[in-house]
């Protein structure tokens, strides 16, 4: 009997992939992505690991990647940058077990400055912030982004202190003015207007705008150089030169966050009807719920819910839960309480929506009477659970307790990407290169993402929350009130000292220290 999962003729799509930058996906025969790669030409670059003389070459550990590669993917972009940006993005999304870089937290530097401060200035961060400043980037080449940064400041005179507001104090231990480097806005040889409007200028710069005459202008002096034999002057403009393209070049950015456009289908609702056949469904499954547990640390356990709708994300629908009845890892309990949670909300809206009351809708099937809910408050076709048979028991005990035991569910294993049924031993085995199957593992990996998405975003609260044990004169007690009060560090930054010091024991010099001293640590 053939192996339904045979493996794709690699050679044969190899020929298909074109001399273009852009990253690639390796796959393993259950379908999880192993390695991410960027290449400035994909065909040259796969070809390379599939040279039979490649795997003598080579280390134990790229032998076992070549040796483990069933299947890939690859994705076009425009340039370098893009691919790098890219590249990042997938591996911390997918976490492949080839991949070294890329799999912490660190992100791209991305260039902030706040025009509402009486002295702008650009800043490094690698985090964007709802604060009200504007930012520019990711950057791919931290390097190339430091001297473009350098050469603005120099040009348009900018200051490079970190005072909020700098004064003569500032300034007689400054040397930068003396140097030509600042225009000195802290002593007034600048008006604010003024200064306010080189910023804007450089700001300009750093969208591309005047750069393509600015980069004439600069190759000319670099020819110029050349040709009277100063070769430093001409090396140090060349490089300029290629630090500013690297910076300016228009690249688009592949956020954390944001879906990736990764599907490897060009007809979902095939997939969907495919997924009917060897599922046994008895109807098409056009709405998929999927959940997925994340552990946190030992700190927080959180869940995500996402709802696929004929075949495609439903973003609107999605939902995520902070899990109240465990702390630390129990998957299993958290799955029941994510269920349990969600069912009953959408049960609570049906009865609504229809007019029932609580006695008349628990009387009727909870399944029959939801089919007479309008439209906009409806059960899936298919519930999904991000797990093997432990989850899926819980699950279904759930929704057995809400009179949902006939809603159909399957849990998908991801070690073997099997699919289990409630109540039967034997999973369901879908070929690997099945439209199906790959519709279950965009939904599963979309669950995935968005409970990764959740935890940074908790993550970034405790860090900002984290910075006011530092702050001079915020005792643990004030710090509870402060977030009691204003619910964030963020919400805190945009309020006005006065309103800070109507909290009891705190006064108005140290309302004004703790929005100082959190404007500086952004």
């Amino acid at each position: 009997m053939a192996d339904p999962r045979s493996k794709p003729d690699l050679m044969a799509k190899l020929r298909d992939v074109p001399h273009t930058p852009g990253v690639y996906i390796m796959r393993d025969r259950l379908g999880s992505v192993i390695y991410v790669g960027k290449a400035r030409d994909l065909r040259k670059r796969l070809s390379n690991y599939f040279t039979p003389a490649r795997s003598k070459l080579t280390d134990r550990k790229t032998r076992a990647l070549i040796a483990s590669i069933w299947d890939f993917d690859i994705h076009e972009v425009r340039n370098e940058s893009e691919s790098l940006l890219l590249e990042g993005k997938l591996i911390k999304d997918f976490r492949p077990k080839y991949n070294v870089s890329f799999k912490d937290d660190k992100r791209f530097f991305l260039v902030r400055v706040n025009l509402q401060d009486d002295f702008p200035r650009f800043a490094l961060t690698r985090m964007k912030r709802d604060d009200g400043a504007r930012y520019f980037g990711p950057f791919a080449h931290s390097s190339a982004l430091k001297t473009t940064l350098n050469w603005l400041n120099k040009k348009f005179g900018l200051r490079v202190c970190k005072p909020i507001r700098p004064g003569e104090a500032d300034y007689k231990h400054c040397s930068n003015d003396i140097i030509k480097n600042c225009c000195a806005p802290c002593i007034g040889r600048v008006s604010i207007a003024e200064y306010r409007q080189r910023m804007e200028e450089a700001c300009g710069f750093l969208e591309g705008k005047g750069m393509k005459d600015l980069l004439t202008v600069l190759e000319e002096e670099m020819q110029k150089a050349a040709a009277r034999l100063d070769f430093e002057k001409a090396a140090e403009l060349r490089d300029m030169v290629e630090d500013l393209r690297k910076t300016i070049t228009p690249t688009r950015t592949f956020e954390r966050g944001a879906r990736a456009k990764v599907m490897s289908t060009i007809d979902p609702m095939a997939d969907v009807k495919e997924l009917q056949e060897l599922l046994s469904l008895e109807k098409p499954p056009l709405i998929m719920e999927c959940f997925d547990i994340a552990n946190i640390g030992l700190a927080h356990c959180v869940a995500s819910m996402v709802r696929f709708k004929n075949g495609v994300p439903d973003n609107s629908n999605y939902r995520r839960y902070r899990i109240r009845a465990v702390t630390g890892q129990n998957d299993f309990v958290s799955m029941a309480e994510v269920i349990r949670r969600r069912f009953s909300r959408v049960l609570k809206e049906g009865r609504e929506a229809i007019g029932a009351d609580a006695a008349d809708f628990t009387q009727e099937c909870p399944l029959e009477a939801m089919e007479r809910v309008p439209g906009s408050v409806r059960l899936p076709d298919l519930v999904i659970v991000d797990g093997g048979k432990g989850q899926l028991g819980m699950a279904v005990a759930e929704l057995q307790k809400l009179g949902l035991g006939g809603l159909p569910i399957v849990g998908l294993a991801k070690q073997h990407e099997e699919v289990f049924f409630p109540g039967e031993s034997d999973p369901v085995i879908i070929p690997h290169d099945r439209g199906a199957l790959k519709l279950l593992q965009r939904i599963r990996d979309e669950a995935h993402r968005w409970a990764n998405g959740y935890h940074q975003l908790l993550l970034g609260r405790r860090v900002a929350e984290s910075l006011l044990d530092d702050c001079p004169g915020v005792s643990q007690a004030r710090k509870a009130s402060l977030l009691k009060a204003f619910g964030s560090v963020s919400r805190l930054r945009k309020a006005s000292a006065e309103d800070i010091a109507k909290l009891p024991g705190i006064s108005q010099g140290l309302a004004e220290g703790i929005l100082e001293f959190l404007q500086s640590r952004q």
